[in-house]
């Protein structure tokens, strides 16, 4: 993987959804409120990714096997937020967040969350 895989989602051209962790946009007014949007994947770890990050943590570095799959996983959530906020007429998401826990010790979750809103431009 390259530094290029470790970024977020795509973007909004991509996408039609703007997704930011700001509180608003600059050049931008919300026109309307549609409410609280999220993305929810579980993954689960395979056997050989926990192998490996047994052996690695003995001697030290990066686990980019774990670290591969919570970028894929990352990614899954945020597209799975962008959806719903497309579904529900919203294009563009305030305040995203993430929250990552452990899932009863057989994989981790990962939500992405946020306020789907409509934007205009600040002129209109």
């Amino acid at each position: 993987m390259g530094i290029e895989d470790f970024g977020g989602g795509a973007g909004a051209h991509e996408t039609g959804v703007l997704v930011v962790t700001t509180n608003d946009v600059p050049g931008y007014r919300v026109e309307q409120v549609i409410g609280e949007v999220f993305g929810l994947t579980v993954r689960s770890r395979h056997l050989g990714s926990q192998i490996g990050a047994g052996l690695k943590s003995m001697i030290g570095g990066e686990l980019k096997g774990l670290t591969k799959t919570l970028v894929e996983t990352r990614n899954q959530a945020m597209d799975r937020l962008i959806q719903q906020a497309k579904a529900r007429g919203a294009n563009a998401v305030l305040m995203m967040r993430f929250d990552v826990t452990d899932a009863s010790d057989v994989g981790t979750e990962v939500c992405a969350y946020g306020t789907a809103v409509v934007l205009v431009p600040a002129s209109a």
